[in-house]
């Protein structure tokens, strides 16, 4: 099926009893036994289980063509729950260009406790060759990278991954199942900050991880689920499933606007850098081509200037919210180095933009008359 029948089929369950089109929400935290004592729906207690949230599971788990799909409060839960899966002495290998939360969560919960990592450059395939070891437990990916836009070849990754029987993971929040599919490119999981294009509407918290297999790894992972509570509550599960039915139409919509975003501002005179996977003249084309549907929505551009430069143009702003997050139907932008901290690496006149569902023409307007 094409996505988007996917997406529905994978969300829309009638009720069996009353035919109700939209899906219930299941709030109680505890199910009644039968007078044998017996569960009849195997549902015990919400936090290993949930109705509305095995719903949202198997859904996430379809549409990203997986076999086992969990739910977590955030997409940092989903990750800490992935890493307390490791042992002491398991190594971590991490691109240098990620999602400033995950290192911290390694350096300052992990590291302590013994696991080791190294940060690499992911499109240097070298030296992500001569950074994994016999002790690589995990090679963690995440393409494009946030917020730098950096594409990592997820076939050639994944296989050094297996070489040393290490699993490959893919942070795949900014491309969604709509524009690349790691799990078809030979990723054995998958990771998503819910809280983005999946809800879409920057109005729910949540983490999710898919397994390709239902193995000894995915079951301790399931295990820990349950064990640490670090879950989504049942409405947080609905939104979600609710955001999947239109996950389709908004990333191509957005996705168009942001290539004419792009494609406005790359070149301005105003501008120093524009880093977006659509560019014609991007040196990752064909590997962007190979193993992606399209190039997102998410793009980040360098202000000519320094961080007051970058700080003041995003203040003349009208059309765009200046805040954290992405994925949303609003057109969000944020100065990335201010929100990750002093230990921040991001140049420090770049502006990370989330394009959402408003007309191009008014926001390249809104662009034009800021820049000027």
């Amino acid at each position: 099926m094409h996505f988007d029948t996917l997406a529905l089929r994978a969300t829309h369950q009638p009720d069996p009893t009353t035919g109700a089109v939209a899906p219930s929400i299941h709030l109680s935290t505890t199910f009644a036994r039968n007078e044998t004592n017996e569960l009849p729906a195997n549902f015990i207690y919400t936090r290993p289980n949930n109705p509305t949230r095995e719903s949202l599971e198997k859904a996430i788990a379809m549409i990203e063509g997986g076999a086992v799909g969990m739910a977590f409060g955030s997409g940092q839960a989903a990750a800490m729950t992935l890493f307390q899966a490791l042992r002491p002495g398991d190594h971590v290998l991490l691109s240098t260009d990620a999602y400033y939360g995950t290192p911290a969560l390694l350096e300052q919960v992990f590291h302590p406790w013994g696991l080791t990592y190294t940060r690499v450059d992911m499109s240097d395939l070298d030296a992500v060759q001569s950074s994994i070891h016999e002790h690589t437990r995990v090679v963690w990916c995440e393409t494009p990278s946030n917020p730098m836009l950096t594409i990592t070849d997820l076939l050639t990754v994944s296989r050094l991954a297996h070489e040393v029987g290490a699993i490959c993971v893919c942070d795949n929040t900014w491309a969604t199942p709509v524009l690349q599919r790691p799990l078809d490119l030979n990723c054995d999981v998958v990771m998503h900050s819910t809280t983005k294009y999946f809800s879409g509407h920057s109005d729910v918290l949540g983490g999710a991880l898919v397994f390709k297999h239902d193995n000894d790894f995915t079951k301790r992972v399931r295990l820990l689920q349950g064990l640490s509570g670090a879950v989504p509550s049942p409405f947080d599960c609905w939104l979600v499933s609710r955001g999947i039915k239109t996950l389709g139409v908004r990333v191509r919509a957005q996705s168009l606007t942001a290539q004419a975003v792009a494609d406005f501002l790359d070149g301005h005179p105003a501008v120093e850098k524009v880093h977006y996977p659509g560019l014609a003249d991007h040196p990752d084309r064909a590997l962007i081509q190979q193993q992606m549907n399209g190039p997102g929505a998410m793009l980040s551009i360098q202000i000519k200037g320094d961080a007051d430069d970058a700080l003041a143009f995003m203040g003349k702003l009208t059309l765009f919210t200046r805040a954290t997050s992405l994925g949303g139907v609003e057109s969000l932008i944020e100065h990335r180095a201010s929100v990750e901290g002093p230990t921040s690496t991001t140049p420090k006149n770049l502006l990370r933009i989330s394009i959402g569902l408003e007309h191009a023409e008014d926001l390249i307007a809104d662009l034009a008359q800021a820049l000027r």
